[in-house]
C-alpha cells in the first residue's frame, strides 16, 4: 500500500511517500516540500499546493493520505489560514478519490520514535537510521508528514482490527 503523509502549511507544506507491505516493512520512496514564499498572495499558494499535491497523486498514486489534525492555538488569523491550506489539500485528495486519515501530530510522533514530543531532529534522525536513508535527504519541515504516513501504515497492515484502530476517514 502507497500512503501520502501530509503536514500542510500555507508557506512550507511537508509531505511523504511510503511502501507499505506487511507489519514491519516499509521503504520510504520519497519526501519534501511543497514551498511557497511570503511574498505570494494566498489564492497562489493554495493553487499550488492542491498542484503539488496533484502531482504527488500522479507520480505515486496513494491509496491512503494520512494528514496532521488541526489544532486551536491562540492565534485565531493563523488557524484559519492553515484551515485554508488544509482545505486545498482536502479537497485535491477527495477529487482523486482517496481517503484521508487524520492523526494528531503527538500520536504520529509517539507511533515512530516512541515519544509525542519529539522534535523533528530526532524523527530525521529515527527515520534516516530505520530506513537506511541518508539525514540530509529528510528535510526538516518533512519529518512529521513521514511520521504520519507510518502512524497510519502501521495502524492500516493490522488485518482485522485495522477497522478498529483507523481513525474515520475525512
Amino acid at each position: 500500500m502507497i500512503v501520502l503523509g501530509i503536514d500542510p502549511a500555507i508557506r512550507c507544506t511537508g509531505y511523504a511517500v511510503i511502501d507499505v507491505r506487511t507489519a514491519g516493512l516499509f521503504s520510504v520512496i520519497d519526501c519534501g516540500i511543497i514551498r511557497n514564499t511570503a511574498s505570494m498572495p494566498h489564492s497562489e499558494c493554495l493553487r499550488r499546493l492542491a498542484g503539488g499535491i496533484h502531482e504527488l497523486i500522479r507520480s505515486f498514486e496513494p491509496e491512503a493520505a494520512s494528514i496532521e489534525e488541526p489544532f486551536m492555538g491562540k492565534n485565531a488569523g493563523t488557524a484559519i489560514i492553515l484551515g485554508m491550506a488544509r482545505g486545498a489539500i482536502l479537497m485535491t485528495l477527495a477529487q482523486a478519490g482517496i481517503p484521508v486519515y487524520p492523526y494528531a501530530p503527538r500520536k504520529a510522533k509517539k507511533a515512530v520514535v516512541g515519544s509525542g514530543s519529539a522534535s523533528k531532529e530526532q524523527i530525521a534522525a529515527m527515520m534516516a537510521a530505520e530506513f537506511g536513508v541518508e539525514i540530509t535527504k529528510i528535510p526538516l519541515d518533512a519529518t512529521d508528514a513521514l511520521a504520519l504516513a507510518l502512524c497510519h501504515g502501521h495502524l492500516a497492515v493490522r488485518g482485522e482490527t485495522a477497522a478498529l484502530l483507523l481513525p474515520k476517514p475525512l
